[in-house]
């Protein structure tokens, strides 16, 4: 629940699952700064003057205890994770494969419906129709993807948003191609991802671009070859340098207008910038002449991700040690100490991603 600038933990009650919802006991669930931007006010959010407050967690991980009437993808003891935007399956988006641009997400219960979630008898807000740092998630049955459940749920929780994004805009929206150079600005767990994805799919060149030295040395253990500290150089010089005149790629996975301005003036010819991170209210100045050797500047929304489809296959990456998801916990912590890691997240004095694992 809100509080400026912190979370209150308290008791929430949590309806039965009607048509096409899914209850979920939560087993884990990743603390992200997509909350904390909302959390601090960065940014408003619809929800925020819901009568019984927000409840926040949008990725994690859980296994489903209960289905409602037409649900047909999970049933009671899958194991599955969430994913942040809900699809609809008919729109125009949907029907080309683009599911996380749906038109008609279904994803909130409609207006004639009781809340799913109340406290004190006031409507509760799901963030992201989602809620995840609760010990049950109410959601339509589009909100989750089953995975293996030999697959560890603290690393489950942390696919649904900072790892998919990260993965898709490499894999999908960018589709790098092997022998590729490739540069990412922000490591946190999107970039951190990026550089990861980068390495999976044979780029010969991974540049780690931050102001962190925990976070750039955890890019090489993840496949960086090269890091540059911004904090003390300019980074798109120093890319051209270690490049030789620009990448094929760049993913800035942080949302501000100098960051989204410097990836694509460090493309070579014909390069692709891709924006991974929120970049909301920024407005992006450049000059024109960047694009008429064809450099391209292009948006990423969770990474184009089709969920039932990439999620399980960054399992089975993960699985088969191609990809090092247990490399981005950085701690697991009890629900009880959320706000001490959203302070050491305020306070960049984490690499990677903190879980929070709920009793089994």
């Amino acid at each position: 629940m809100l509080k400026p600038g912190s979370l209150d933990i308290t008791d929430v009650a949590v309806d039965k699952p009607l048509r096409n919802e899914v209850l979920v006991r939560t087993l884990g669930s990743g603390l992200c700064h997509s909350d904390l931007h909302v959390i601090d006010g960065d940014y408003g959010a619809a929800g925020l003057d819901a009568p019984g407050g927000m409840l926040f967690g949008h990725e994690a991980s859980g296994v489903v205890e209960a289905v409602g009437e037409d649900v047909t993808y999970v049933r009671a003891g899958d194991h599955v994770v969430t994913f942040p935007l809900q699809y609809c399956g008919h729109c125009e988006y949907c029907l080309r494969g683009m599911p996380t641009l749906c038109a008609d997400s279904p994803g909130s219960r409609p207006a004639s419906a009781p809340p799913r979630l109340t406290r004190q008898g006031r409507a509760v807000f799901q963030f992201n129709n989602l809620g995840g740092f609760a010990e049950q998630l109410l959601v339509h049955e589009h909100a989750l993807v089953k995975v293996d459940p030999e697959y560890p749920m603290d690393r489950a929780a942390i696919i649904g948003c900072g790892v998919a994004t990260g993965f898709g805009g490499v894999v999908n929206t960018a589709a790098v191609r092997a022998g590729s150079a490739v540069a990412v600005i922000g490591l946190g767990g999107v970039g951190l991802a990026a550089v990861q994805t980068a390495s999976l799919v044979g780029a010969r060149q991974i540049i780690a671009v931050d102001t962190e030295a925990a976070k750039l040395n955890l890019a090489l253990e993840f496949g960086a070859s090269d890091c540059v500290d911004a904090s003390s150089v300019d980074p798109v010089d120093a890319v051209l340098e270690l490049s030789g005149g620009g990448v094929d790629y760049s993913f800035e996975a942080i949302g501000l207008k100098t960051t989204v301005e410097q990836a694509l003036r460090m493309v070579r010819r014909a390069g692709i910038a891709t924006v991974l991170g929120i970049a909301v209210g920024q407005h992006i100045e450049l000059d024109g002449g960047l694009f008429v050797y064809e450099r391209r500047l292009q948006g990423s929304l969770m990474g184009s991700c089709r969920p039932r489809i990439d999620l399980p296959r960054i399992v089975e990456l993960d699985l088969a040690g191609r990809l090092n998801l247990q490399g981005f916990i950085d701690r697991r912590i009890a629900l009880e100490e959320i706000n001490n890691g959203y302070d050491a997240m305020r306070r960049r004095q984490i690499a990677g991603r903190r879980v929070i694992t709920f009793s089994q």
